[in-house]
C-alpha cells in the first residue's frame, strides 16, 4: 500500500521522505516480500521459484535478464494472452522506451496500480522544492508537455511513451488541485496530438500569463531548447495573436483552440509591444528571465547524454538555476533529488526504497560492462575476460564512490531486469544511497530522447558503405559526436576515405555523398528516425570526411592522453575538445542528408 498524504502540505511529505529514507533496508525487503507474494504464482516466476518466495530463493534461482529473455513474454501479453504469464495484476497498458531492440521500441508492461505509484512519486516533488524555494503557490508553472504517437496492438492495449500515458490517465486529467503546481498550459493544449500546434499553444499562454509564471521548463533540457528556437521562429505571429486577442487560423484543433481563446479573452497590443521589445536585442542571452520576469528556476533533465546542453540553457537562462528534480523510466519511476538546486554537473538521485525492489551490478571505474554467470543464474556476474566474480548487491549495500548497473524488479512483471544505466553512489541521504547517472549502457549517440548504440552505428555505417565500395572507395575509419551546438542538433561522423589501392582521397561527388547520408539514417532504429521525422527533435546527419592518416593523429592524442598503444581502439564516440579540433582541422568535405528518413508506428509482431 502505497502512505498516503495531502500534497499540499510540505511538512507531510518531507516527514513521509525522512521516513521513507530512514527505512530503507526494511522497504526494500517489504516491497520484494510482496512482489513475490502476489507473483508468485505467474508463469515466468513459477518456472524458476516452484513455490517458494524467499528473498535467498529468488536471488539464487531468478536469472538477472536483458530486454531480448523477456520480450516473448511482453509480445505474448501485446498479442492476446493473458496478463498472468508475468503477472498477477492485469496489464493495462505497454509503455514504449527509447530503448529498441531489433530497430523497433521496446515494451514494458504497466498496470492501473504504477500510475498511483507515479502520482504518488510526482507529489513527492514539491515538498522538496518548497524546502529550497519560496512562494511556489504564488503564480504558476510554464511547463510544455507533450503527447507522443501510440498504437493499438493486437491485444486490445495501447503501447505508448511513459509520459504520454500519464498525461492521457485520469490521474492527470482529473488530478486533484495543487496551489503549488498550477500550469499557465491548460490540458486541451498538452493533450494536443499535433505537436506543432501544442508547442505554438502552449507558449502562447505562457507569455499571455507572463506575470504570473515562477517557473519555466519542459521534461528534457533539448525539448525546452527547441521551445527557444520555436519561440523565435513564430515570434511575429504569437505577438499578432496577443496584439488582435485571436489565434491563427491554421490553430484547428478545436479543444486547444478554444482552451486558449478563453485565455488571451482581449486584445492586448501593450503586452505584444513589450514582448518584441525584449525580444528585439542582438542577442537573445537571457531571454527566459527577460520574458517571464518573475521566474526562479529552470526545471529540466540535465543529467546524461542532456548534459551536453546546459552551456546553451546557462546562455539563455539568464542566470536562472537549472534544477533536475527526479529520475525516472519506461520500467519504473526511480529517485528525486534532494538538492534541487545543486550546480547541474553534479546532481544525484536518492532511491526511493518503495518504488521497486533495486539491486546493483558492480562495474569498474571505466565503467566496462558486466554479464550474468550462466552457471549461477545470474546471482553472480563476472567481467568481460571472465575474471573476478561479483555479486549483484542491494540498495543498502552499494559503497561510495563506486559504479554500478541498475537492476530493477518492478510491481509489473519485471524481475531481475538491467535497466541498462550505469550509477555512481555519491553519498547517503539517511539510510538510502544518492546516485550520480553517469550514462546508458553501450549508448554512444543520443541528442533527444534517441539512443544509438556502437552496434548500431556499426550497421548503419555498413549500409552505407555498399554504395561506396562499386565506385573503389575504401572507408579506412570512422567515429561520430554529438553536435548540439545547433537547434536541433544532429549526429555528425567523421570518414577517412581512400581510392582502394592507394592512399589518395578520391574525388567526393556530393549526390553520392547525400545518398550516404540518407543510407546511415535510414539504416537507424525507430526512434531516431521518429524524431527526425514527426518530433523534427533532431536535424540531418552530417558526413564529414577527413583527410588520409586523420585518425593516426586522433590516436597520437589518445596515447598522449593516457591510452594504451597496445590496446588502444578508435573510439566510436568522441567527447573531446581537443580531439575534436584535431578532425574537424583535418575535414575536406562535408555532405548532409537532403531527406528525412522513412517513419511509421512501430507494429507489434503477431
Amino acid at each position: 500500500m502505497l502512505p498516503v498524504f495531502d500534497p499540499n502540505d510540505n511538512e507531510a511529505g518531507l516527514k513521509l521522505l525522512e521516513d521513507l529514507t530512514n527505512n530503507a533496508c526494511q522497504i526494500q525487503q517489504q516491497v520484494l516480500e510482496e512482489i513475490l507474494a502476489t507473483n508468485l504464482h505467474t508463469e515466468y516466476l513459477k518456472s524458476f521459484l516452484n513455490g517458494d518466495s524467499g528473498k535467498e530463493n529468488f536471488k539464487n534461482k531468478v536469472p538477472i535478464v536483458n530486454y531480448e529473455d523477456i520480450k516473448p513474454c511482453i509480445e505474448r501479453i501485446a498479442n492476446g494472452e493473458p496478463s498472468s504469464i508475468i503477472s498477477t495484476q492485469p496489464i493495462t497498458e505497454l509503455l514504449t522506451s527509447s530503448g529498441t531492440s531489433g530497430g523497433q521500441p521496446k515494451i514494458m508492461p504497466s498496470t492501473a496500480e504504477e500510475l498511483e505509484r507515479k502520482t504518488f512519486f510526482y507529489n513527492l516533488l514539491v515538498p522538496v522544492m518548497n524546502k529550497y524555494v519560496d512562494g511556489l503557490d504564488q503564480g504558476k508553472a510554464m511547463y510544455l508537455l507533450f503527447i507522443k504517437p501510440e498504437i493499438s496492438t493486437p491485444s486490445g492495449l495501447m503501447a505508448r511513451p511513459v509520459l504520454t500515458s500519464y498525461y492521457k490517465s485520469n490521474n492527470f486529467r482529473n488530478r486533484a488541485f495543487n496551489r503549488y503546481n498550477v500550469y499557465t498550459s491548460p490540458d486541451e493544449t498538452i493533450l494536443c496530438s499535433d505537436s506543432k500546434q501544442s508547442m505554438y499553444c502552449q507558449l502562447l499562454c505562457g507569455l499571455v500569463q507572463r506575470d504570473e509564471v515562477l517557473r519555466v521548463g519542459a521534461i528534457f533540457a533539448s525539448a525546452f531548447l527547441r521551445a527557444i528556437k520555436f519561440l523565435e521562429e513564430y515570434l511575429k505571429e504569437l505577438c499578432s495573436n496577443i496584439r488582435t486577442g485571436s489565434v491563427s487560423d491554421w490553430i484547428t484543433d478545436p479543444n486547444c483552440r478554444n482552451a486558449v481563446l478563453s485565455i488571451l479573452s482581449k486584445p492586448n497590443s501593450e503586452l505584444a509591444d513589450l514582448i518584441e521589445d525584449e525580444c528585439s536585442g542582438k542577442s537573445w542571452e537571457g531571454i527566459i528571465k527577460k520574458l517571464w520576469p518573475r521566474t526562479k528556476y529552470i526545471e529540466v533533465i540535465v543529467t546524461g547524454s542532456m548534459a551536453q546542453y546546459i552551456p546553451t540553457l546557462e546562455f539563455y537562462s539568464g542566470g536562472l538555476p537549472l534544477v533536475s528534480t527526479m529520475y525516472g523510466s519506461s520500467e519504473c519511476y526511480l529517485g528525486i533529488n534532494f538538492k534541487p538546486l545543486s550546480n547541474p554537473y553534479d546532481v544525484s538521485y536518492t532511491l526511493l526504497p518503495n518504488m521497486a525492489y533495486f539491486e546493483f551490478l558492480p562495474v569498474d571505474n571505466n565503467h566496462k560492462e558486466v554479464v550474468p554467470d550462466v552457471q549461477c543464474n545470474g546471482v553472480s556476474v563476472t567481467d568481460r575476460n571472465g575474471k573476478e566474480k561479483v555479486e549483484a548487491v542491494d540498495l543498502v549495500d552499494v559503497k561510495l564512490g563506486h559504479y554500478y548497473e541498475l537492476i530493477v524488479t518492478t510491481f509489473t512483471g519485471l524481475y531481475r531486469y538491467r535497466v541498462g544505466d550505469i550509477l555512481m553512489v555519491t553519498g547517503f541521504y539517511n539510510n538510502a544511497p544518492q546516485f550520480r547517472f553517469v550514462h546508458r549502457r553501450n549508448v554512444v549517440l543520443s541528442i533527444d530522447t534517441d539512443k544509438t548504440n556502437e552496434e548500431d552505428l556499426l550497421k548503419a555505417v555498413t549500409q552505407a558503405k555498399v554504395l561506396l565500395e562499386p565506385l573503389g572507395f575504401l572507408l579506412t575509419e570512422y567515429t561520430s559526436f554529438a553536435d548540439t551546438a545547433s537547434i536541433p542538433g544532429h549526429y555528425v561522423l567523421f570518414w577517412e576515405l581512400k581510392m582502394r589501392g592507394t592512399n589518395d582521397l578520391p574525388e567526393l561527388d556530393p549526390v553520392i555523398m547525400e545518398q550516404c547520408c540518407s543510407i546511415v539514417e535510414e539504416s537507424l532504429d525507430s526512434v531516431y528516425r521518429r524524431c527526425r521525422k514527426k518530433d523534427k527533435s533532431i536535424g540531418p546527419l552530417e558526413v564529414r570526411v577527413v583527410t588520409h592518416g586523420t585518425f593516426d593523429a586522433l590516436m597520437d592524442f589518445c596515447v598522449s592522453q593516457g591510452s594504451s598503444v597496445n590496446q588502444y581502439k578508435t573510439p566510436r564516440c568522441i567527447k573531446s575538445e581537443e580531439a575534436l579540433k584535431i578532425l574537424d582541422s583535418r575535414v575536406v568535405g562535408r555532405f548532409s542528408s537532403n531527406k528525412t528518413p522513412f517513419w511509421e508506428p512501430f507494429r507489434i509482431e503477431t
